[in-house]
């Protein structure tokens, strides 16, 4: 037995004997570029005070990750499938680590945006090609499970970023929760090499470089139109970007109509199952993701937990995490993915709908149902949903099937914490506006209008201050607690409002169990089958 093996997945006659492992190790590359948006929400406040940045810089520095990152993630899954699937994933741990490396060593505003940048890269890199060589290295009775386990570990991600930051937040310097990425990488590349076998489609023509550039600019664009405009106005360049994603993204589908080897066949939205799990994985991370954006801030600046602290309260959201892929690993195969996805949706709607109950008095307990209904739903829809979109690709375009796939995720993300984030501050701002207006120095308002780190900060200030004193500041504090938790409240409405539109839309779209099965029927049926015994089993 070689030690590094060396024969192609497609050129291999049964399955890879050390498959599972090899799922390990893409399943903890996985974890490192989920972790790497998830550690900052903790961190962010010790970055603040050390970097001196403004609302904007730090948007920016947690954003400048997410525009590469989905705008990339389509054509470097395609010139994965080209050339090396496992060499992609090597690749991109390296950039990762790379970037992890500077953004843990300066310590200038505008380097640590350009370190989150190349992190980006990396991660565009390493997340589909994680999907595509799971399915590659999976027999078709298998691929839900191991999908399954994928879809796991990115909700596992969602509570171990904040908790691992957290603890190094204890003793150590924002720097390290780069630092702690490197070497979880070099351990992903090693394990690459020893487990993961050479994987590429075979008999793949030219690719589409004019549409994988049409992409890149289109979803580039939107991502960043989507942060800048609703958070720092709808200026001349956020503008400009929501302008060019439009022309660009028109652009990009009648060039895929017409060409004889597309980068994305844009045609398969036509089909039900694939564009309803598209927008099934896109709704339901918005409204996720924009939810445990706000409330990790409230259990920080509100309830006054520390990094780590907040990490620990995180980890029954993972805990659900994993007892909804449980469930969905047993019902899935029996029930079909539209029952799936659409009670995954339901569930997680409901959990951001109980966050309007949020007061200023509120404390941990309010938030743990809401964080146990949206992990369980993450466990129950994603993965799922994710089988159904890689297996509406051929095996040679199964890095274009997961850069799809988790574009819809990261943009989900990304519109998700700019959007509600947007409102969130809106809201925050008026209310504390309408309560403390013309109580305050006009300089001191502003910055305690600007984020409710701000707000307590001009608290703190107060009390320092001999012509305030304790009472005036802790009225102060009151109305910003007030505000924070009216605005998560206001929030929270909107954006399940959103998700339960989604929700109908997805079950609406999304065919019944008996009209999912297309090209290639009895080879689907006969999989099925494997697939329930196994499960079964």
């Amino acid at each position: 037995m070689p030690l590094i093996p060396n024969t192609p997945v497609e050129k291999m006659t049964e399955p890879y004997h050390r498959r599972w492992w090899a799922l390990l190790v893409l399943c903890l590359s996985l974890l490192i570029v989920v972790m790497a948006n998830t550690s900052l929400v903790v961190a962010a406040p010790d970055m603040t005070k050390a970097l001196g940045l403004s609302s904007s810089d730090l948007q920016w520095v947690i954003d400048g990750y997410t525009v590469p990152y989905a705008a990339l993630m389509l054509v470097l899954g395609a010139i994965g499938d080209k050339y090396s699937r496992r060499g992609a994933l090597v690749l991109g741990l390296l950039i990762f680590a790379g970037g992890s490396v500077m953004g843990g060593l300066v310590d200038e505003t505008n380097l640590v945006i350009t370190a989150r940048a190349i992190m980006g890269v990396g991660a565009a890199i390493v997340m589909p090609a994680t999907l595509s060589l799971l399915v590659a290295i999976f027999p078709r009775a298998e691929r839900a499970k191991a999908i399954t386990a994928w879809s796991a570990t990115s909700g596992l991600a969602i509570a171990a970023g904040p908790l691992a930051a957290g603890w190094l937040l204890e003793n150590h310097a924002w720097g390290s929760t780069f630092l702690m990425n490197v070497p979880v990488a070099v351990l992903g590349v090693v394990g690459t090499l020893l487990l993961v076998p050479p994987s590429k489609a075979e008999g793949m023509g030219r690719i589409d470089y004019v549409g994988g550039l049409l992409s890149m600019v289109s979803v580039g664009s939107l991502v960043y139109a989507t942060i800048e405009g609703p958070h720092f106005g709808w200026g001349a360049g956020s503008i400009t970007a929501a302008v060019v994603a439009g022309v660009g993204l028109l652009a990009f589908v009648a060039w895929e109509l017409k060409h004889p080897n597309p980068m994305l066949n844009v045609r398969k939205f036509t089909e039900r199952p694939f564009s309803g799990s598209m927008m099934a994985v896109l709704f339901f991370f918005f409204g996720t993701f924009g939810s445990i954006y706000y409330s990790t801030q409230f259990l920080q600046f509100v309830l006054g937990y520390d990094a780590l602290d907040t990490g620990i309260r995180l980890l029954p959201l993972a805990g659900a995490v994993f007892v909804g892929a449980a469930v969905t690993g047993k019902l899935a195969p029996k029930l079909g993915v539209k029952i799936m996805v659409g009670t995954g949706m339901v569930i997680g709607t409901a959990g951001v709908f109980l966050l309007t109950q949020i007061e200023s008095g509120s404390t941990y307990t309010d938030f743990l149902t809401p964080l146990l209904l949206l992990g369980f739903a993450i466990g129950l829809s994603l993965s799922p949903a994710t089988d159904t979109i890689m297996g509406s690709f051929p095996e040679d375009e199964l890095g274009v099937g997961g850069g799809a796939n988790d574009t819809a995720l990261e943009l989900g993300c990304a519109l998700g914490i700019a959007i509600l984030g947007s409102l969130l501050a809106t809201s925050y701002k008026d209310k504390l506006t309408d309560m403390v207006g013309g109580h305050l120095p006009a300089e001191a308002m502003d910055i305690a209008k600007d984020s409710v780190g701000g707000g307590i900060a001009v608290a703190e200030q107060v009390a320092k201050n001999p012509q305030g004193g304790a009472e005036q500041a802790q009225t102060l504090l009151g109305a910003v607690h007030e505000s924070f938790a009216h605005a998560i409240a206001h929030t929270s409405l909107i954006g399940g409002i959103i998700m339960a539109a989604g929700t109908l839309i997805v079950i609406a779209v999304l065919p019944g169990r008996k009209h999912t099965v297309k090209h290639g029927e009895e080879d689907a049926v006969a999989a099925t089958e494997a697939q329930t015994e196994s499960v079964d089993a």
